[in-house]
């Protein structure tokens, strides 16, 4: 028996506007004696970690828009499912204040691994979540078999490149954030918007 996805939608939107919201309370108003624009400029890796993880947040709420348009109803093993993957977005503000922290010290390797490793652990839940739906036998009728072997392959791939990029960061910390950052483009590009958008005609 499955139920509408409408209070899971609501209760996810929710989930990921906090997530979203709490980055930016991790850049504090600079306080030094070398003024206040050195005390900004200083604050550099701050910025670059909340931007980074700013719009990869706003990707993921995104694409769970998507994803849940693909689904005619849900079940319990999905609702658990959901909760894992948005347990991995509640978690990424922490991450995102060791970067801003860590960045420019000598640090910033373990700082960047354990960044990475955030999105190789929420890859698994996007996995998790979408066989969950397909096994459950959850999606329209609309959504073709090409669509799940696009979107599947798509997290597939997502879980090696966080991977890599991971270990990569314990050898050069700059590439590991490239290849995590180098997914945007295909998050964004993910070819589920078709059919969910032909689900609702």
């Amino acid at each position: 028996m499955t139920e509408s996805p409408t209070r899971v939608e609501a209760f996810s939107d929710g989930v990921f506007a906090i997530a979203i919201t709490l980055l930016i309370l991790e850049i504090r108003v600079p306080h030094g004696d070398h003024g206040l624009w050195a005390g900004l400029r200083a604050l550099w890796p701050s910025y670059i970690a909340f931007l980074m993880s700013f719009i990869v947040i706003l990707i993921m709420w995104v694409n769970h828009h998507e994803l849940l348009r693909m689904v005619q109803g849900v079940n319990y093993p999905f609702l658990f499912a959901n909760g894992f993957l948005l347990l991995t977005v509640t978690f990424v503000p922490f991450p995102t204040a060791v970067l801003a922290q860590n960045l420019a010290t000598p640090e910033a390797k373990a700082a960047v691994a354990f960044y990475c490793a955030t999105f190789f652990a929420q890859a698994i839940g996007w996995n998790v979540l979408f066989a969950t739906m397909v096994r459950g036998g959850l999606l329209r009728a609309e959504v073709t078999a090409e669509t799940v072997s696009n979107v599947r392959r798509a997290y597939h791939v997502g879980v090696l490149v966080y991977a890599a990029a991971t270990g990569l960061a314990f050898i050069r910390p700059v590439l590991g954030l490239l290849l995590n950052i180098s997914l945007w483009a295909v998050w964004i590009r993910l070819g589920y918007r078709a059919e969910s958008s032909s689900a609702q005609r």
